[in-house]
This record gives structure tokens, C-alpha cells and sequence, in this order.
């Protein structure tokens, strides 16, 4: 079993930035990626950010520029900088984790979320 714990989150003015981290702990073994998604309010879980502990990092288009992604493999950690924050960025945050186990069979494990609100 896995355990992801995000922090971070909190109430941040347009503009403003953030910083999540994400931290896992448990059975961990040939992690492939570690990676960020979003769900705002009514809508669907969207992706965000993953990186691969070569450190190959890939975002998706609208958050290109202001939110950087990185990892300490030896903590097994993830953060996500978040810059020039607007009120679109306002969701849940959740991190997920991706491991190959076994003739390839994948193990996913995802954590409870972290609150960010960009308002004024």
C-alpha cells in the first residue's frame, strides 16, 4: 500500500503563487511518473503536470510558464511551484503516483487533495 500526503494549499490573490508539495510513503517500487491534477467545482478531473524521476517533466498547455514541477527522488516527494495564479487555477489539487509492478502491471495510488482559491 501507498500513502500520498499534499499540503500547501490555502486562499491566494490573483497573481499571487503557491507552493504544493506532495510526499509518499509506503511499498513504493519503479515509480514511473509522480503527477498533479485538478478538479474545479462541476467539473471534471483534469491533468496538470506529471515528472518522471529522470526528472523529464510535461504540463499541460494551460498551465504552461506558470507552474513548475519537481521531485527529490530520494524523499519521494513532488512539489508544484504555482505562479501568476488566476482564478481559473481554483480547484482540489490532488497528486497521484504510477508504479510497475510485475510484467507491467501498473499501480496507481492518488492522494486526498489540497484546497487552492484564487480570489480576490
Amino acid at each position: 500500500q501507498v500513502q500520498l500526503v499534499e499540503s500547501g494549499g490555502g486562499l491566494v490573490l490573483p497573481g499571487g503563487s503557491l507552493r504544493l508539495s506532495c510526499a509518499a510513503s509506503g511499498s513504493i517500487f519503479n515509480i514511473d511518473h509522480m503527477a498533479w491534477y485538478r478538479q474545479a467545482p462541476g467539473k471534471q478531473r483534469e491533468y496538470v503536470a506529471a515528472i518522471s524521476p529522470a526528472g523529464t517533466t510535461n504540463y499541460a498547455d494551460s498551465v504552461k510558464g506558470r507552474l513548475a514541477i519537481s521531485t527529490d527522488n530520494a524523499k519521494n516527494t513532488v512539489w508544484l511551484q504555482m505562479n501568476s495564479l488566476k482564478r481559473e487555477d481554483t480547484a482540489v489539487y490532488y497528486c497521484s503516483i504510477l508504479m510497475s509492478g510485475p510484467k507491467n502491471i501498473p499501480y496507481d495510488y492518488w492522494g486526498q487533495g489540497t484546497q487552492v482559491t484564487v480570489s480576490s
